[in-house]
């Protein structure tokens, strides 16, 4: 387990490290916003700088965005997703600091396409192993639970501010070429890992009251149990049927081969559901 930690952090790291690259060498020197909070940073950056005799960093705003978001997710979402959520949030900060701003090109659509592509492959490769990296990924998930939508809904919602914000401050052609990169970028992480994509584990066990305690720990997700014998053996076992996002897949995993490493699992794609349970 603890190769399995170190690993998931050395990833973290690494992507940070690809986001600060990607925003520092592409994006920030030609005033093409990312999405989510980054971007959200990036245009309060811009907009003090511009605006006002103060100047604070991308980097130092996109922690202090997400400290409040941070105690949000450990309370609605789950205290590990969140917890290297806000590593990769610190992280990132960290090489922001660290990595000097530099333009490659003053073409507005290379650097739009190249650090959209980076961050794209930084956010992936952190979303692979259970974490994020903060933000509004913490809030769409918080909402979706909430109001029963698809999370993709509120990124969309978030995002269009973002672009609109961009165009109305710095002009309709950032904007345009902001989303550029969002779309770049979120073709590149569905590559990688389908971000919101809804899974149905089917969890065959003995332990069906350890594996329900573990989970409700973690996940703030609400269990199905059904009664199950196996054909050959004829042994009693339990069947758990819990709905999850990618985002979660990790976690689950991981408290399987804890709790009951001879659990038989099931996952499969959710094409549709109707009253997405949360345990309250």
């Amino acid at each position: 387990m603890l190769k399995t930690e170190t690993m998931k952090i050395i990833v973290v790291i690494v992507g940070a490290f690809l986001n600060a690259v990607g925003l520092n060498f592409f994006l920030i020197p030609a005033n093409v916003y990312s999405s989510g909070f980054t971007g959200i940073a990036m245009l309060i950056s811009r907009v003090l700088e511009d605006y006002t005799p103060f100047f604070i960093s991308t980097g130092i705003l996109l922690l202090l965005l997400n400290i409040p978001v941070a105690i949000l997710g450990w309370l609605k979402v789950g205290k590990s997703f969140t917890l290297y959520s806000f590593f990769s949030v610190a992280a990132t900060t960290v090489f922001l600091e660290l990595v000097p701003l530099y333009s490659f090109s003053e073409d507005i659509l290379l650097n739009a396409v190249f650090g959209g592509v980076i961050m794209a492959v930084g956010v992936g490769i952190t979303l692979k192993y259970g974490a994020s990296t903060g933000g509004l990924d913490i809030i769409a998930m918080v909402l979706s639970r909430m109001k029963d939508k698809p999370v993709g809904t509120y990124f969309f919602l978030f995002n269009s501010i973002i672009i609109l914000a961009a165009g109305l401050l710095f002009g309709w052609e950032k904007a345009l070429y902001t989303l550029v990169s969002l779309y770049v970028s979120t073709r590149v992480i569905d590559a990688i890992h389908t971000r919101h994509e809804k899974l149905t584990a089917m969890v065959i066990t003995k332990k069906a009251d350890v594996l329900k305690k573990a989970i409700h720990s973690k996940l703030v997700r609400g269990i199905t149990m059904i009664p199950a014998k196996g054909a050959f053996t004829n042994e009693t076992k339990d069947m758990l049927i819990i709905v999850i996002t990618r985002y979660e897949l990790y976690d689950l995993e991981k408290i399987i081969k804890e709790e009951d490493p001879q659990a038989f699992t099931n996952i499969v794609q959710t094409a549709g559901i109707f009253g997405f349970f949360r345990k309250e």
